[in-house]
């Protein structure tokens, strides 16, 4: 069973940081792109930032790009989301999600498990 679970949420002032963490399990890690999401109260699920298999490549929504970076260590199992420059706009439940194939995407449907969501509240 593919289990995938976020920590590193919480509360912070605009202009701060968190790192979000993901461990993943139950599937060889690294044959699998990876991607965190986020949805704020009212509104649709978003695309954040995907990575693809060995981490060679990233790509990321127009919104955070220059602030957040994606990154993994296949060794640990584990996606992270470094969060920079935060702003109260940012303040979501963040997702992570393992791709169905090696090759990263923005679309939530190519995404076939996903974590349980961790808080990012961003206080201006």
């Amino acid at each position: 069973q593919v289990q995938l679970v976020e920590s590193g949420g919480g509360l912070v002032q605009a202009g701060g940081s968190l790192r979000l963490s993901c461990a993943a399990s139950g599937r060889t890690f690294s044959n699998y792109a990876m991607g965190w999401f986020r949805q704020a109260p009212g509104k649709e699920r978003e695309f954040v930032a995907t990575i693809n298999w060995s981490g060679s490549s990233t790509y990321y929504a127009d919104s955070v790009k220059g602030r957040f970076t994606i990154s993994r260590d296949n060794a640990k199992n584990t996606v992270y989301l470094q969060m920079n420059s935060l702003k109260p706009e940012d303040t979501a439940v963040y997702y992570c999600a393992t791709a169905s194939s090696k090759v990263m995407t923005t679309t939530g449907r190519r995404y076939d498990y996903w974590g349980q969501g961790t808080q990012v509240t961003v206080s201006s």
